[in-house]
């Protein structure tokens, strides 16, 4: 397994790790119409993979203002320490601090970030609905 930018060749592969996240913990809530375009928002600077064997494991983001984004772990993948090497991965290629957002339904999401160090600081409601159909509780986190 490696950890290495991401490139146009990879899309498909992303796309198809994310279905795999989707179908096991509805992240996204909602299946975007363009997931390669959800996986690419406009102000993304970077994106990072874990790969292994050509299949993608993992994926992160990072935006121009050092933001997180679009951070996931295949289920099959998942207690091998892959989000904290992506992160690691951004740490390295970021100056300063940076920042996430995290639903408040995303629990094992939360402890990760919890137990990593990251300090919550705030939370907002998101333009978007929760499982309960309600707009998300989102909670804001800054790396340590």
């Amino acid at each position: 397994m490696k950890i290495r930018l991401r490139n146009r060749a990879d899309m498909d592969a992303c796309v198809e790790a994310l279905a795999q996240v989707q179908a096991a913990d509805r992240y996204p809530v909602d299946w975007p119409d363009d997931p390669g375009g959800w996986l690419t928002p406009a102000d993304l600077t970077s994106a990072w993979i874990a790969i292994e064997a050509d299949n993608v494991l993992g994926h992160v983001g990072l935006t121009r203002d050092a933001e997180i984004v679009r951070l996931f772990v295949t289920p099959a993948a998942r207690g091998r320490g892959l989000a904290a090497q992506l992160l690691d991965s951004v740490r390295a290629a970021a100056r300063g601090p940076l920042k996430l957002r995290v639903s408040s339904e995303g629990e094992a999401a939360i402890a990760f970030y919890e137990r990593s160090g990251w300090r919550r600081v705030g939370s907002s409601r998101a333009d978007w609905v929760n499982a309960a159909g309600e707009p998300a509780l989102l909670h804001h986190y800054v790396s340590p």
